[in-house]
């Protein structure tokens, strides 16, 4: 299934239409796309796109979406009087929570003992301590049974802490990682896994944006972002963790990081190295079809399934 937008990304790419097609010139490659096709345009970056083009795609109902570099939304350029994906939104506005919820925290939790099995086969050692794999397996059965959103996000909250604090302890103590804690950061752990997992976001943002639902309306979470916040965790694990992990116990060192008046600042050459990494570590295809999968359990009322 192909995600109903298209993106063009990073830097120096000419944004140019003739009187059907789209065309998108970035060095040497040249792609077109029929104008009738192009429903949502994504521009990421810096890019060069002129008045007329903008002109062609708004009176053909294209929405043009600009981001940061990092995938922080900007704006959206929409067609007059048009209403943004109003229909949409009072599906997702009308859904149960509950439903939604229980598959994103049962998904997160999945993921969660996926990524701990693996460690430990990949290091050669236990990580669990006696009753801990015992009680989140116990958790991930209680879920179907919770009746009330207060018991999911306890839950939610209680298996998540318990991962950080198992796999803290195959990172070198002398980092001061036990556990995820909140913004500004006094640890470099936390500050890598807060960087990566804002790259995270930014590319779920834009798949949500790109399909027309609003990233705020989130289930499990609340606030701006929320929906992100929901869609984003089960991939955590998988996407992101192993990276900084293996970054600590095998790269880190003192010169790639600054603590001043007890926050953690990252230096220039280690977000540099860590964007390449998880530039491929971020699995951009299976991020839409998540995106997707929740959409179209709202629009045709399927079975939502949560991937990790």
């Amino acid at each position: 299934m192909d995600p109903p937008w298209i993106c063009v990304t990073g830097f120096g790419a000419h944004i140019k239409s003739t009187k059907q097609s789209l065309v998108i010139q970035k060095k040497n490659e040249c792609k077109e796309y029929p104008l009738d096709s192009v429903k949502n345009l994504m521009v990421i970056g810096g890019h060069m796109i002129n008045s007329a083009t903008i002109a062609k795609l708004i009176k053909n109902g294209t929405y043009i979406t600009f981001f940061e570099p990092n995938g922080a939304p900007v704006g959206t350029i929409r067609p007059y009087k048009e209403e943004y994906s109003n229909d949409l939104k009072k599906k997702q506005e009308s859904i149960s929570q509950y439903r939604f919820a229980t598959e994103i925290v049962k998904g997160s939790l999945k993921s969660h003992l996926v990524s701990i099995s693996a460690l430990e086969e990949s290091r050669g050692y236990r990580l669990f301590y006696d009753g801990e794999m015992e009680l989140l397996r116990s958790s991930l059965e209680e879920i179907p049974y919770l009746i009330k959103m207060d018991e999911i996000k306890r839950i939610f909250l209680m298996s998540t802490d318990m991962y950080y604090e198992i796999v803290s302890r195959d990172i070198p103590p002398e980092y001061g990682f036990r556990r995820r804690t909140a913004f500004p950061h006094s640890d470099p752990i936390n500050s890598l896994l807060s960087f990566g997992y804002s790259m995270l976001y930014g590319n779920c943002c834009v798949s949500l944006i790109g399909s027309m639902l609003d990233p705020d309306l989130g289930v499990l979470h609340e606030g701006k972002g929320s929906l992100v916040r929901d869609l984003i965790d089960s991939f955590k694990p998988s996407m992101i963790d192993p990276v900084v992990f293996g970054y600590a116990r095998n790269s880190l060192s003192d010169a790639d990081f600054e603590i001043e008046s007890g926050r953690c600042l990252l230096s220039d050459s280690t977000i540099s190295k860590l964007i390449r990494q998880f530039q491929q570590s971020i699995n951009k295809e299976i991020l839409d079809k998540q995106v997707l999968n929740f959409r179209d359990a709202i629009l045709y009322d399927q079975e939502f399934k949560v991937l990790y």
